[in-house]
């Protein structure tokens, strides 16, 4: 036993972070069977999360004597840049854990579950970001997706919480549908799953039928989980409908993993040298900055704005990867980390101001953040924060990373793209800057939501501080920042 132990253990190292996960997934099952206790339950979830990122860390650090070679099987890889997005997806889940606490203490009954599908939603987004084969993308995707399908309807009291779900299913399931398709025709064409392998047959396949409609679709799939246009449809419901820390979730773990394994894809695999995808992501990324600013300008519903604001966001991602190729991971390591960190503080905001939740759903409307700056002046400086962060002003990690994309498709020569980012944000500071002048307005007589009075000391608050503390920081004194992502790069 001892040898088997030995001998495994170098080939289980790596995935460490992983394992830690999976077995506080299977502490807290049990935990549920045994004795159901919200408090214990959060407690574990946050614990094991913790446990997770440290052990992450240490690897990251070299503290486990670990090897610089990254570590290879069939379906996986443990490389910097899958180091890199599971530390932010770790982060993420684990503020998604502390928001959710407070939100579900006004709850009778079935608390618990949730924070199971989180964990084993967070197994699939670790394993997304260092998947290499299409196998392991299509397994680890669904891994992901089939607990968010729970967690978006969990509320199924408030009708909009139960639609968020199904719409989510329905349509998730198509795109999971053409992806597995799009594998079909490429592994047709090429004969193999691997992501080197497939590009190493590209010469041979080139102008094959079945390897650009493959390709073709597999695009259109990762455009839907990206929610980017024009397959964004579902994003502005799902958002509105989803509790506040499934949305927050959905957000910031679903996009960083999401991105990151469509990153190695189009990369690894060399789909991003077939012409036709080039034009279709070009086509992509435009109407995504486009649509998503424009039909933000409307919205009164701050999660539904947030929701066409993702859409925008994803676009300019798109326009670092298609304008420098395999220069593309450090530039969106940044802006998805940055992404994901403000997206936390934002619907984090939306959480606290949310707990108070009976009847009435969640503080969704703009109308309940009317003078929210003269009753909660440091929750209204965390939600101006993040909104400038979002804008891209500067002297907020916003500005770094929406700079390091437009110098991209400078540097690629994509001026129209360059173009779009400039425009798509010129419109994104208007609805931004304008739900920020709400918070400044002379406040609503009736309060129907507010954050408690000691949201601050409490841990989903100290959270949200946290957060807001790293945006800043990184947008003051971005230098150690860029250099770990300029580290975080593939095999």
């Amino acid at each position: 036993m001892n040898s088997f132990i030995a001998n495994a253990w170098p080939v289980l190292q790596p995935f460490a972070p992983i394992l830690v996960v999976v077995v506080t997934l299977l502490i807290v099952m049990l935990g549920i069977a045994v004795k159901r206790s919200h408090f214990l339950i959060g407690t574990l979830s946050v614990l094991g999360l913790n446990l997770a990122l440290l052990v992450l860390v240490g690897q990251m650090l070299g503290w486990f004597g670990m090897s610089e070679q990254p570590m290879i099987s069939s379906m996986f890889i443990i490389d910097p840049f899958a180091q890199f997005n599971m530390a932010v997806i770790l982060v993420a889940a684990l503020a998604c854990c502390t928001l959710a606490y407070p939100y579900l203490s006004t709850f009778k009954d079935h608390k618990e579950e949730l924070y199971l599908l989180l964990l084993l939603s967070t197994v699939g987004a670790l394993l997304m970001v260092s998947a290499h084969n299409l196998a392991s993308f299509f397994m680890s995707l669904e891994l992901l997706s089939v607990p968010l399908y729970g967690m978006l309807a969990y509320t199924f009291m408030r009708s909009r919480s139960l639609e968020s779900g199904l719409k989510y299913l329905v349509l998730s399931a198509t795109a999971s549908a053409t992806l597995l398709m799009g594998m079909a025709f490429i592994y047709a064409a090429t004969g193999t799953l691997q992501f080197k392998e497939i590009a190493q047959s590209l010469p041979n396949v080139y102008d094959s039928p079945l390897l650009v409609l493959g390709a073709a679709m597999m695009t259109f799939a990762i455009a839907f989980k990206l929610s980017a246009a024009p397959f964004h449809i579902w994003t502005a419901d799902v958002y509105q409908g989803a509790p506040a820390p499934v949305a927050t979730y959905l957000a910031s773990v679903s996009k960083v993993a999401m991105m990151a394994l469509g990153i190695r894809f189009l990369l690894d695999a060399s789909i991003l040298a077939i012409p036709s995808v080039q034009t279709v992501l070009v086509i992509i990324a435009t109407l995504s900055i486009l649509f998503g600013n424009l039909l933000a300008v409307r919205q009164t519903n701050l999660k539904r704005l947030l929701g066409y604001s993702s859409i925008a966001h994803m676009g300019y991602v798109l326009v670092a990867v298609i304008s420098i190729g395999a220069g593309a991971y450090s530039v969106t390591n940044m802006y998805m980390a940055v992404y994901a960190m403000t997206s936390v503080g934002l619907f984090g905001v939306i959480t606290l101001m949310s707990t108070t939740f009976k009847k009435h759903g969640e503080a969704a409307q703009l109308i309940h953040y009317r003078g929210l700056f003269w009753r909660r002046p440091v929750l209204t400086g965390v939600m101006t924060v993040m909104l400038l962060s979002m804008a891209g002003i500067p002297l907020t990690a916003g500005f770094i990373t929406k700079f390091f994309a437009i110098v991209a498709a400078v540097d690629g020569h994509q001026w129209w793209l360059a173009a779009m980012i400039i425009v798509g944000s010129a419109i994104g500071l208007f609805y931004y800057l304008r739900v920020m002048l709400t918070l400044f307005k002379r406040p609503n007589p009736t309060m129907q939501f507010d954050a408690l009075w000691h949201w601050g000391v409490q841990v989903g608050g100290l959270m949200v501080l946290v957060v807001t503390l790293i945006v800043i920081y990184v947008g003051i004194l971005p230098n150690n920042f860029i250099l770990w992502a300029m580290q975080s790069i593939m095999w």
